[in-house]
């Protein structure tokens, strides 16, 4: 049970530090030890999430930050809550086309580390590569649209994804899409886990682990968002590009494994 824990504690960290939300390091870890199945993995990662989130969101609007830009995040949130429906229920459609739960755990691990290796590149190669300004809302629904579908899709949150679309079409810097991405996140998270419990579709687990790691989801929230207010952008930009190297090996073993 503890395992659980420490997992969830340590991808929080990094994710409220990152702005990855943790459900990128959750669900690969997880997958990795093997130790519930593909749906209860995802169903759990998101809670996780949900919880890291909720509370840095919650707790940076209160201290009156600045960083989350209202203006841009919530037509992004919106377009994120839509897109989580949206990957909720196309991951129940691949579950139910699937002739084995390992096939739908393959499918999502090859898709995270495509994923993950784009964002790698795109943030070794940025300083490169020109930014844009978008600021019609309608622009930023259908981006946030993407993005939601995307994460619940993979069951990762929100992941990396969201940091580099922040940097390309909104030129925010390191701390300012970490914000954002969070903002993101928790409502994407939230609608995306109403909607498991309306329609029904809760996969089976097991209430400790929910509560351990609903646990270390705020743990990390809190301790996360200590880090991030002393580290410089440039150290949060290494530890993320880390991560994703390490997030890349372990979900193509991951994808091997499941589809053998």
């Amino acid at each position: 049970m503890l395992i659980f824990f420490l997992v969830a504690l340590g991808a929080s960290v990094v994710g409220a530090v990152c702005g990855i939300g943790g459900g990128v390091i959750i669900k690969p870890a997880l997958d990795l030890l093997h130790l519930e199945s593909v749906s209860a993995i995802s169903f759990l990662s998101g809670c996780t999430v949900l919880t890291m989130s909720c509370y840095s969101v919650g707790k940076s609007l209160l201290a009156g930050e600045k960083r989350v830009s209202l203006d841009v995040g919530t037509p992004l949130a919106v377009g994120a809550a839509v897109g989580g429906l949206l990957g909720n229920r196309l991951f129940a459609l691949a579950r139910e086309l699937s002739d084995t739960p390992d096939r739908v755990g393959a499918v999502q691990a090859a898709c995270l580390a495509a994923v993950t290796v784009g964002t790698l590149l795109y943030t070794l190669n940025k300083a490169r590569i020109p930014t844009h300004q978008v600021r019609r809302k309608g622009a930023c629904v259908v981006i946030g649209l993407a993005l939601g579908c995307m994460s619940s899709f993979l069951g990762i949150g929100g992941g990396p994804i969201n940091l580099v679309v922040l940097y390309f079409f909104f030129s925010m810097d390191t701390k300012t899409a970490a914000a954002n991405s969070l903002y993101i996140i928790f409502f994407s998270q939230l609608c995306s886990l109403l909607a498991t419990i309306m329609t029904g579709a809760v996969p089976e687990f097991h209430w400790p682990v929910l509560a351990l790691m609903a646990a270390g989801g705020l743990g990390g929230g809190v301790l996360g968002r200590r880090l991030n207010r002393k580290m410089k952008g440039e150290a949060v930009e290494r530890l993320f590009i880390a991560l994703m190297a390490v997030i890349i090996c372990v979900s193509v073993f991951n994808s091997w494994r499941y589809a053998v």
